[in-house]
């Protein structure tokens, strides 16, 4: 039986010692940077988006755009862009490997992964906007120890980034009362990550961790307020959404694809999970309320559903 994946789409080094790195517009990026069709990346994307209409759906949520907008999609997530036009901004590309100097910032960007689409206000939106215009200016110059400037601009980016309304700060990011995630609930949550955590078990993710299952019970829930069996039913629901809005799959083969082994299972847990059957949320149920466990969902519905998109901020 075949099955229809989501395209995968991989940041092309071309050469060994390649920056895993590169910015620039919708236009320089490339036709990808603005697709229309459902795909995930194995690299990192930040977007500031100065001018335009139409709607980013990231993770099968919809957000409006109202300019200006910025968006950071983590690898695995399935995003794309529907109904655009005059669309304007920066695109940031990078992997995991650009952020050996600043290691924190993964955790920065797992919390801009739970507010997807943030609005800064005016005053913020012009320096970050001379931010990347600078970003852009040091990439494309490539003076010496441009990476490490490169690399620092990006910590100052996602820093001011993770304090706009909305968005998490560092400190929370790191765990509860801005303690810092103990080493098997951070791995644990790069894990979840994964298109395929949802398919294991509390005791197969403490296998590959390395620790006992009641340690990772006890760590994550310290760390997330949540258990890890909580977190893997929700990557397991959030993967499935995955696939009924990213492709032409049955609901039987996403039920495959997902782990399970059941069809009609997998119909009652992801009801139960989200309050609508697969088939309602493929049509458009799940969208328009937000079913469920996706970024983002149950929030705005579909956000800033009343901007124009015509404010414009100089790139």
């Amino acid at each position: 039986m075949t099955y229809e994946p989501v395209p995968l789409h991989r940041l092309e080094v071309p050469a060994p010692n390649a920056l895993p790195f590169a910015i620039g517009s919708f236009d320089t990026i490339g036709p990808l940077s603005r697709a229309g069709f459902p795909h995930r990346h194995v690299f990192h994307e930040i977007v500031y988006v100065t001018s335009g209409r139409g709607t980013h759906v990231v993770d099968a949520v919809p957000w409006r755009l109202s300019p200006p907008n910025l968006c950071a999609v983590a690898p695995g997530q399935v995003h794309h862009w529907r109904g655009v036009s005059g669309l304007n901004g920066w695109v940031v590309l990078f992997t995991d490997d650009f952020l050996l100097e600043h290691p924190e910032d993964r955790e920065t960007l797992r919390g801009l992964r739970e507010r997807p689409w943030l609005r800064p206000p005016r005053e913020e939106a012009v320096r970050l906007s001379a931010l990347l215009r600078e970003m852009d200016r040091e990439y494309r110059g490539r003076g010496e120890g441009f990476a490490s400037v490169l690399q620092s601009y990006l910590h100052v980016l996602l820093v001011r980034a993770s304090r706009l309304p909305g968005g998490v700060p560092p400190a929370a990011a790191a765990g509860p009362e801005g303690g810092r995630v103990s080493g098997a609930a951070r791995e644990f949550g790069r894990l979840l990550e994964e298109p395929e955590a949802g398919r294991l078990s509390v005791r197969e993710c403490a296998a590959r961790l390395g620790v006992s299952a009641g340690h990772l019970n006890e760590t994550v829930k310290r760390a997330t307020g949540r258990t890890p069996g909580q977190l893997l039913r929700r990557a397991r629901v959030l993967e499935a959404k995955r696939l009924l809005t990213g492709t032409g799959m049955t609901v039987g083969q996403v039920a495959r694809q997902a782990g399970f082994a059941d069809p009609a299972y997998f119909c009652r847990f992801f009801r139960r999970e989200t309050g609508v059957t697969p088939g309602a949320f493929r049509s458009g149920a799940g969208e328009a309320g937000g079913a469920g466990t996706g970024a983002g969902a149950g929030t705005d519905g579909e956000a800033d559903r009343d901007g124009t998109g015509t404010n414009h901020h100089d790139r």
